[in-house]
Formats: C-alpha cells, sequence, structure tokens
C-alpha cells in the first residue's frame, strides 16, 4: 500500500487525537448529551472496525461480499455462548476462541464462494449470511428471534488485577479506540507485505497474477478469513457494548450497511471506511433528530457522495492532499 501524503497523515492524526480527547471535551461541548455522544462514537468505531474488514475484501481483493455480517453477528454470539450466565467471561480466552470460530467458519464460506465470481459471488456470499441469520433466528441455541443477553461485560485481568473495567463506558472507549488504530496498521502492515501486494493485484487483474505463476485462490481465502476474524472481533466489540445479540446483526441489510460506508469512504484506502463509517452514522444521527422522514434526506446525501465523488472522501483527500504536497520534499 502506497503512502499516505504528509498532509494527510496529519489532517487524520489531528481528527484522531480529536477522538480520543472526546472524554475530556465532550462533557464540555455536550454536557447533557455526553454520555450517549460517548456510546454513540463507540457503536461508529466498532462499525469502522467492520468496515476496514470489508474493505479488505471489496476494495483490495476485488470481492464484493454481501454476506459479511453474518461473520460480525458470529462473533456477538460467540461471546453470548461462551460467556457463563451471570458471572464475567475472561476476554483472554473468549475474544481468541471467538475469532478463531469465526475465522474458521468464513474459511469454510470463502472456500465454497471464491470459486464463483462477480454477481455469483455476491449471491453465494448473500446466501450464507442469510443462512446464519435464519440458523439463529429459528434456532433455541441462543435466543432464536429474541437473541440473548449479556448479563456481565468479560474482564481482563492479570495475576488476578483488573487491568480494564469494560464496565465503565469511558475505558470501554478507549479499549474500541485501541482496537481501531491495531486493525488499521495491521492491515496496513499485511498489504504492505508481499501476501498484500498480491492480493491487491488480483484486485486489479487476477488473470495475470495466475501468470505470474500465484494461486488466486490461495489469497483469496486467506484474505476471506482475515477479513471475517476482523468482523468477528467486530461483534465481540459491539455485543460486549450493548450486552445483547439478535439475529438481525447477521441480516444482509447490515451487511449493506456497511457496504456503503466502504463506497462512501473509498474503497482500498483502509482509513475512508472509517471516515464513511463516521459520516453515514453522524449524518443518520443528525438527520433522525431534525425529522421523522430521514430516510430521504439520507438517500439524497449518499446518491449525492456517490456521484460526485467517485471515489469516495478518501480520494477527494488524496486528490487534495496530494496537490498541496507537491511541493513538499
Amino acid at each position: 500500500m502506497n503512502r499516505l501524503p504528509r498532509r494527510l497523515s496529519l489532517l487524520l492524526l489531528v481528527l484522531l487525537a480529536a477522538l480520543a480527547l472526546f472524554p475530556a471535551w465532550g462533557p464540555l461541548a455536550f454536557s447533557a448529551k455526553y454520555a450517549f455522544l460517548l456510546q454513540k462514537l463507540t457503536g461508529i468505531m466498532i462499525l469502522a472496525i467492520l468496515a476496514m474488514s470489508l474493505d479488505l475484501l471489496v476494495g483490495v481483493a476485488g470481492l464484493v461480499s454481501l454476506g459479511h455480517a453474518a461473520f460480525f453477528g458470529l462473533g456477538g454470539y460467540m461471546l453470548a455462548l461462551l460467556s457463563p450466565q451471570y458471572e464475567a467471561a475472561n476476554a483472554w480466552v473468549v475474544l481468541p476462541a471467538a475469532m478463531g470460530a469465526v475465522a474458521a467458519v468464513s474459511a469454510v464460506v470463502g472456500f465454497l464462494a471464491i470459486r464463483t465470481a462477480g454477481i455469483y459471488f455476491i449471491m453465494v456470499t448473500l446466501a450464507f449470511g442469510q443462512m446464519g441469520y435464519y440458523f439463529f433466528n429459528d434456532s433455541k441455541l441462543a435466543g432464536g428471534s429474541d437473541g440473548a443477553y449479556i448479563y456481565v461485560k468479560p474482564n481482563v485481568e492479570a495475576f488476578g488485577i483488573t487491568l480494564v473495567n469494560l464496565e465503565s463506558k469511558q475505558a470501554f472507549f478507549f479499549v474500541v479506540l485501541g482496537c481501531l488504530v491495531a486493525v488499521y496498521l495491521w492491515l496496513r502492515v499485511v498489504l504492505a507485505s508481499p501476501f498484500g501486494r498480491v492480493l491487491a493485484a488480483i484486485g486489479v487483474n487476477e488473470g495475470r497474477v495466475r501468470g505470474l505463476g500465484f494461486n488466486p485462490m490461495v489469497y483469496k481465502l486467506v484474505a476471506f478469513a482475515l477479513a471475517g476474524a476482523l468482523a468477528g472481533l467486530a461483534g465481540f466489540l459491539a455485543a460486549t457494548q450493548y450486552g445483547f445479540v439478535s439475529p438481525a446483526m447477521l441480516g444482509w441489510h447490515q451487511s449493506g450497511h456497511v457496504l456503503v460506508m466502504v463506497i462512501l469512504g473509498g474503497m482500498g484506502t483502509l482509513f475512508g471506511p472509517v471516515l464513511g463509517a463516521f459520516i453515514l452514522e453522524l449524518a443518520h444521527f443528525g438527520l433522525e433528530a431534525v425529522t421523522e422522514h430521514w430516510l430521504l434526506p439520507m438517500g439524497v446525501l449518499v446518491i449525492t457522495i456517490v456521484l460526485a465523488l467517485p471515489k469516495g472522501v478518501a480520494g477527494l483527500l488524496l486528490q487534495w492532499c496530494g496537490k498541496k504536497g507537491e511541493g513538499e520534499p
């Protein structure tokens, strides 16, 4: 992955700093709504992690999935199934177990799905996603259509000492922020590696990659499993935040919602889907507060951004910062 322009890197750092310092300036700016906004920003960051995981498939490998929310929901359900009913689960155990289980399931789904391409790949992933939805909706395994509650958040301890109290909304905010930054940096490293470069080449021209002696199926399968595991992480965090999981987390509408974030932000950029998540969710919050018919202006906003910015918000920032930074050393 290409290095970001200096001006863009500084802009992203400023935005990250403003987000990280929200617990400091938020109570002063939004005294009455601070607690709600803290929860809202935490939820948006979780969706941003999910959007980055989908960008690995859509923006890099060229695999448009409409079933990605299945792995998001499965990550949440794994926490619900692995947690004692009225006791705190050990985060050091349940988180790797949840991500490992989701990675295994996504590898199986990917093994079958990557044998198709184009619209057929979209339909196969959609079908698998709906299979997951109806499995949890109709099964009594975890509450059926009513979902399941997680009464106590996982504990993060070492040698009997609590390192982070996830019951604290502010502490959980910083945990999710740390996960967001860690996932972004890790994906940057992955995409800068030989594996990432081959994967990006597959997204551009799979035939040429095959002609060079690489097996695209292996790279796409690994990418599918990695993206699934990261989506499972996002689902785990969402279930921890809300203390509740339901089949709706696995539905196709959730997959489509996250796909819109990726498209609005800018595919294949990693930071673009993060911006897309914030833009879409904050616009939703603002428009919903103004009118009960918020879906109409929201649709207009999405269509306008897509038509005006074919490469998303990230494409605009890259173009602007690139031009501004041409004279820099």
